[in-house]
């Protein structure tokens, strides 16, 4: 582990920072008992992930079977990037699955029975998306109603706008082109024999562009005087998410390509962690769920952020929704049933905490990640529905338990 002095205690004609390394074990064991709360959700994922593919003789790690999972739990990752920031106010949303149904529902009026273009229908399902975050972060925000009773009437209220537009009847298909959006794969633009170059780039690239960044961090905390993991540790690291990273691309290429909405979730993924890491109003999120009334005395316009976090809760559900109608290819009066709990817990799971001002994008992401591939092995295993749920609601509780755990072993410290 690389040590350094404090600034005030080194002399003038002193190096910039002493450093001491330490590549024995111990550094190992810290580096993962540091911030066991924040890192223990990458072991899990890895070690759940391992599970199944035992379980299941390889089957869950196949190239069509991978590609599947990124389809059918990207609205949920959508959702959850939203409700992360919504718990980390010290909020909750207990609303986004009626959103998601009736964003579809919307477009799906627009496109299929009006006959309006594709993109008429994704414009308005967003802005009902934005019309009904403005309506929760209002009376949130402004009149002061919890947001658990605001957004349980919104479940009710925006269920049954549902079924007053769908006429309680299901309505597809779409165009192929609405289709694209869930469906559609970027394949075939580079070439390659049995794979798709194009694929393998982009995650190169991003690769790349991680371990970029990981190094600046470095830099920028030896620079502070902060501790930081020795270089060969920084290096296995950053080699290991390199491999795995290649090896999830290697298995999309090798299938159908890059799926757009893994494409659009990745872009989703980058500008909310640079919003909630980077920006003054993440700051400010994460100081009102850490103690509303002292960011309130510190300045923070603590209805003006509340409202602007339920805005945009309404436009990643809208996201959603128009993902989901796409993959479903149509919209159905009973779309979203459930979601939102499945939001809550990859949230949860993925380290945010019950009482607010705790949580990250790529922990929820992390979490949703968890439950996408709980959900998927069990369903190749041909386990019963009912007991997936049990199994989802047990691993939901023991990450809640471990949240107030680590609380209690701070506090006792």
């Amino acid at each position: 582990m690389t040590v350094t002095a404090p600034r005030g205690s080194q002399r003038k004609d002193a190096p910039a920072a002493a450093a001491v390394v330490n590549t024995g074990t111990s550094e190992i064991r810290e580096l993962f008992t540091r911030n066991l709360r924040t890192s223990g959700i990458y072991v899990a994922l890895v070690a759940i992930v391992a599970l199944f593919a035992a379980l299941t003789g390889g089957a869950s790690l196949g190239p069509g079977n991978i590609t599947n999972i990124v389809l059918q739990y990207s609205y949920i990752l959508i959702l959850a990037i939203g409700m992360v920031i919504v718990i980390i106010a010290g909020h909750i949303d207990l609303s986004v699955g009626s959103v998601v149904a009736l964003t579809g529902a919307v477009s799906a009026t627009v496109v299929i029975q009006h006959g309006q273009p594709w993109w008429v229908g994704v414009v308005a399902a967003l802005a009902t998306g934005l019309a009904i975050g403005a309506w929760h972060g209002y009376w949130v925000a402004y009149v002061g109603i919890p947001a658990f009773i605001v957004t349980l009437a919104g479940m009710l209220l925006f269920r049954g706008l549902t079924l007053v537009v769908l006429n309680n009847v299901s309505l597809s298909p779409f165009p192929a082109d609405y289709g694209q959006i869930a469906s559609g794969f970027l394949n075939g633009l580079l070439g390659g024999a049995g794979y798709d170059i194009f694929t393998l780039l982009i995650f190169a690239i991003a690769v790349i562009g991680y371990a970029f960044n990981q190094y600046r961090t470095r830099k920028t905390l030896i620079g502070y005087n902060q501790v930081v993991p020795s270089f060969p540790l920084f290096i296995a690291k950053i080699l290991v998410i390199a491999i795995a990273v290649m090896v999830f691309a290697w298995q999309l290429a090798i299938a159908r390509g890059m799926p757009v909405v893994l494409i659009m979730l990745a872009i989703l993924i980058m500008v909310y962690s640079v919003i909630m890491q980077r920006s003054v109003f993440g700051r400010q999120v994460y100081a009102i769920g850490g103690n509303r009334v002292a960011a309130a005395l510190s300045g923070v316009k603590v209805r003006s952020v509340n409202f602007w976090i339920f805005v945009n809760m309404g436009f990643l559900s809208a996201v959603a929704g128009i993902v989901y109608s796409s993959r479903s290819n149509g919209a159905q009066p009973g779309a979203g049933n459930m979601f939102e709990l499945d939001a809550i817990a990859a949230a949860f799971i993925g380290g945010a905490a019950v009482t607010g001002g705790v949580g990250k994008v790529v922990g929820a992401m992390a979490g949703g990640l968890i439950m996408a591939v709980m959900s998927n092995g069990m369903q190749l295993m041909g386990i019963d529905q009912s007991v997936q749920s049990v199994v989802k609601g047990l691993v939901l509780m023991l990450a809640v338990a471990f949240d107030i755990y680590n609380k209690r072993r701070a506090g006792s410290r």
